[in-house]
């Protein structure tokens, strides 16, 4: 891991990522537009199927609100990929970036377990939402939370 991150941090984009006087703070930016979108999306869908927000279908919000969080993850990737690479062999030793990391793939995981086990339900889910199911949608925003909190504490570690 050192080696890769020694090789990314020198490459063409650590070099612009460090260099650059626009790079990284536009890249900051765009990750935290990235995480609204993701735990602003994701998280009201989540909400709805914990069971709360009841009045609104939760089929028809999953469906108009699971894009918005989609491309907030590709917008956290792209932007926490320059972002690692300006700092990458300090951010590859951090047990905090290291627990994100971790937590980022528990996030992933859960959410196509999610969409596997639920998704030919939700139309159901309005008047008999399951148990396990609620568990799971509350269990998804404290996950991406937890990402979150991990993220900002990246830089106090």
């Amino acid at each position: 891991m050192e080696t890769l991150a020694a090789l990314l941090e020198a490459s063409a984009l650590g070099q612009w990522a460090r260099g650059s006087a626009i790079a990284y703070p536009t890249a900051n930016v765009a990750h935290l537009l990235g995480l609204i979108l993701l735990v602003g999306g994701i998280g009201v869908v989540d909400l709805r199927l914990a069971g709360f927000l009841r009045r609104l279908p939760a089929e028809p919000l999953a469906r108009a609100l699971t894009p918005f969080a989609l491309a907030g993850l590709a917008l956290l990737a792209a932007s926490g990929a320059v972002m690692f690479s300006a700092d990458a062999g300090p951010m590859a030793a951090s047990n905090v970036f290291r627990a994100k990391m971790a937590l980022i793939a528990v996030g992933l995981a859960h959410a196509v377990l999610f969409r596997w086990l639920w998704r030919a339900k939700m139309a159901r889910w309005d008047s008999a939402p399951p148990a396990l199911g609620r568990l799971m949608a509350a269990g998804s925003i404290a996950i991406w939370l937890c990402v979150g909190a991990l993220g900002r504490l990246i830089a106090y570690a």
